[in-house]
Protein backbone atom coordinates (compact mmCIF):
# COMPACT_ATOMS: atom_id res chain seq x y z
CA UNK A 1 0.00 0.00 0.00
CA UNK A 2 1.21 3.36 -0.92
CA UNK A 3 0.75 6.19 1.41
CA UNK A 4 -0.09 9.80 0.51
CA UNK A 5 2.17 11.39 -1.63
CA UNK A 6 2.56 8.46 -3.76
CA UNK A 7 5.82 7.48 -1.73
CA UNK A 8 6.58 3.86 -1.38
CA UNK A 9 7.68 2.89 2.35
CA UNK A 10 10.91 1.56 0.95
CA UNK A 11 11.69 4.48 -0.72
CA UNK A 12 13.41 6.41 2.37
CA UNK A 13 15.17 2.68 3.34
CA UNK A 14 15.96 2.49 0.13
CA UNK A 15 18.36 5.85 0.10
CA UNK A 16 19.94 4.71 3.35
CA UNK A 17 21.02 1.40 2.31
CA UNK A 18 22.25 2.12 -1.15
CA UNK A 19 19.54 -0.12 -2.89
CA UNK A 20 18.83 1.59 -6.21
CA UNK A 21 17.85 0.45 -9.95
CA UNK A 22 20.25 1.23 -13.28
CA UNK A 23 19.20 1.08 -16.95
CA UNK A 24 22.38 0.67 -18.74
CA UNK A 25 22.78 0.64 -22.25
CA UNK A 26 25.83 -0.96 -24.01
CA UNK A 27 27.48 0.25 -27.22
CA UNK A 28 30.22 -1.03 -29.56
CA UNK A 29 30.28 -4.95 -30.91
CA UNK A 30 28.16 -6.37 -28.21
CA UNK A 31 25.72 -8.69 -30.16
CA UNK A 32 26.58 -12.36 -31.60
CA UNK A 33 29.78 -12.83 -28.79
CA UNK A 34 27.71 -13.71 -25.83
CA UNK A 35 27.64 -10.60 -24.29
CA UNK A 36 23.92 -11.03 -22.85
CA UNK A 37 25.07 -14.58 -21.34
CA UNK A 38 28.07 -13.01 -19.76
CA UNK A 39 25.95 -9.74 -18.31
CA UNK A 40 23.92 -12.65 -16.77
CA UNK A 41 26.26 -14.70 -15.01
CA UNK A 42 28.50 -11.24 -13.71
CA UNK A 43 24.56 -10.12 -12.53
CA UNK A 44 23.81 -13.39 -10.62
CA UNK A 45 26.89 -13.24 -8.99
CA UNK A 46 26.49 -9.94 -7.70
CA UNK A 47 23.16 -10.56 -6.61
CA UNK A 48 21.44 -8.60 -8.44
CA UNK A 49 18.01 -8.48 -10.23
CA UNK A 50 17.09 -7.88 -13.53
CA UNK A 51 17.29 -8.72 -17.23
CA UNK A 52 19.92 -8.14 -20.43
CA UNK A 53 18.44 -8.30 -23.78
CA UNK A 54 19.55 -7.09 -27.51
CA UNK A 55 18.09 -3.72 -29.00
CA UNK A 56 16.86 -3.89 -33.01
CA UNK A 57 19.94 -1.52 -33.67
CA UNK A 58 22.76 -3.79 -32.21
CA UNK A 59 23.27 -2.14 -28.77
CA UNK A 60 22.73 -4.40 -25.47
CA UNK A 61 20.40 -3.05 -22.63
CA UNK A 62 20.38 -4.39 -19.36
CA UNK A 63 18.48 -3.59 -16.18
CA UNK A 64 19.52 -4.01 -12.34
CA UNK A 65 18.52 -3.83 -9.25
CA UNK A 66 20.27 -4.09 -5.81
CA UNK A 67 22.84 -1.92 -3.95
CA UNK A 68 23.99 0.69 -5.68
CA UNK A 69 27.70 0.01 -4.98
CA UNK A 70 26.96 -3.57 -6.42
CA UNK A 71 25.31 -2.00 -9.68
CA UNK A 72 28.57 0.29 -9.99
CA UNK A 73 30.88 -3.09 -9.91
CA UNK A 74 28.13 -4.62 -12.94
CA UNK A 75 28.84 -1.72 -14.70
CA UNK A 76 32.21 -1.54 -14.96
CA UNK A 77 32.06 -5.72 -15.74
CA UNK A 78 29.64 -4.85 -18.77
CA UNK A 79 32.59 -2.03 -19.97
CA UNK A 80 34.82 -5.12 -20.24
CA UNK A 81 32.52 -7.38 -21.43
CA UNK A 82 33.07 -10.96 -22.54
CA UNK A 83 36.31 -11.87 -24.75
CA UNK A 84 34.80 -11.33 -28.26
CA UNK A 85 32.60 -8.14 -27.28
CA UNK A 86 34.37 -4.82 -28.07
CA UNK A 87 32.33 -2.68 -25.63
CA UNK A 88 32.51 1.23 -27.18
CA UNK A 89 30.69 2.69 -24.68
CA UNK A 90 28.39 2.49 -21.41
CA UNK A 91 25.49 4.46 -20.77
CA UNK A 92 23.83 4.27 -16.99
CA UNK A 93 20.65 5.78 -16.00
CA UNK A 94 20.11 5.77 -12.18
CA UNK A 95 16.55 5.14 -11.02
CA UNK A 96 14.82 4.31 -7.81
CA UNK A 97 14.26 0.26 -7.55
CA UNK A 98 10.69 -1.21 -8.54
CA UNK A 99 10.91 -5.10 -6.80
CA UNK A 100 9.20 -6.14 -9.83
CA UNK A 101 12.39 -8.85 -11.06
CA UNK A 102 12.84 -11.95 -8.66
CA UNK A 103 16.22 -12.71 -10.37
CA UNK A 104 18.17 -11.85 -13.59
CA UNK A 105 17.57 -13.26 -16.60
CA UNK A 106 17.88 -12.79 -20.07
CA UNK A 107 15.31 -11.16 -22.52
CA UNK A 108 14.98 -12.44 -26.15
CA UNK A 109 14.18 -9.54 -28.42
CA UNK A 110 12.23 -10.32 -31.47
CA UNK A 111 13.87 -8.84 -34.75
CA UNK A 112 11.69 -7.85 -37.52
CA UNK A 113 12.59 -9.38 -40.48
Amino acid sequence: MTPAGGRSPRTRADLVTGRSAADIIVEGRVQGVGYRDFAQRRAQRLGLAGYVSNLKDGRVRARAEGPRALIEEFVRELEKGPPLSQVAHVTVQWMPPTDQFADFGIRYTEFEP
